[in-house]
């Protein structure tokens, strides 16, 4: 199971504003993911706002313009592997664009994009009851927990060194 190891996070954000950019492709999928990111963003004590897209390939830029607008983001999607290559095309379109938006502006995403063989693998990452994951929760609880480390790391005063 993907979920072994990973960390336990109960996270105070109270007043943090949270954009959960979620596509709208497989909608049974679609909707577990983010009940679970709302449910994430409630028990922080942040605030959600939610901008839906169409698909996948659209989060980039959601993205990309809501960065500056918001402390942290989460983007939720569901790619499921077809016949032909628009799996492998879509799937590192929207991770490199969301990687390339996080590393430009510093605004932490949680990146909760499930890139599935079958419609099975993603009703089990979905938080749907019966779910072995929440990818959703894990995904705002990840943006969240960079976000306060960031914080925590921007208060501390440098240390110089020297090289003598």
């Amino acid at each position: 199971m993907a979920g072994h190891g990973a960390p336990e996070l109960t996270l105070r954000a109270e007043g943090l504003q949270v954009a959960v950019i979620a596509a709208q492709w497989h909608t049974e999928v679609m909707d577990g993911l983010l009940d679970g990111a709302l449910r994430g963003v409630a028990e922080a004590g942040a605030d959600a706002t939610v901008v839906r897209v169409p698909g996948a390939f659209e989060l980039p830029v959601a993205c990309a313009r809501l960065a500056e607008k918001f402390d942290v983001l989460v983007a939720l999607g569901v790619v499921i592997r077809g016949g032909t290559p628009h799996f492998d095309y879509v799937c590192a379109a929207a991770t490199d664009g969301i990687t390339e938006v996080a590393v430009r502006t510093g605004t932490p995403i949680g990146f909760g994009v499930l890139t599935c063989d079958t419609e099975q693998q993603a009703l089990d990452r979905a938080g749907l009851p019966g779910s072995a994951e929440d990818k959703g929760l894990e995904a705002v609880q990840a943006a969240i927990a960079t976000h306060l480390a960031l914080e925590k790391v921007a208060s501390v005063e440098p240390v110089e060194t020297s090289n003598t």
